[in-house]
């Protein structure tokens, strides 16, 4: 355990910033599978609808740091080449 005042706080900041950067991975992860559990059973209409909520999700995450720009990007092009595979 630390002993001194700011090693104390940032340990107490750390896991702050480790759960909320868990709980927007959570949530990017979920919108992810939505979107391939749709693509899957080729419902179109269902997988765009969810592939503008997925996308607005991942974008929001790359936006609070918790994911790198380019990652976000990859997640958002794959899930797009996966919707327009199924038209």
């Amino acid at each position: 355990m630390a002993n001194i005042k700011s090693a104390k706080k940032r340990i107490l900041v750390t896991a702050t910033k480790t759960a909320r950067n868990k709980s927007i991975k959570s949530g990017v992860k979920t919108a992810i599978k939505k979107v391939e559990a749709a693509v899957a059973a080729k419902d179109v209409a269902r997988a765009e609808e969810l592939l503008r909520a997925a996308t607005k999700t991942i974008s929001m995450a790359a936006s609070k740091g918790v994911y790198p720009k380019n990652n976000a990007s990859r997640k958002v092009s794959r899930l797009s080449k996966a919707v327009n595979g199924i038209k």
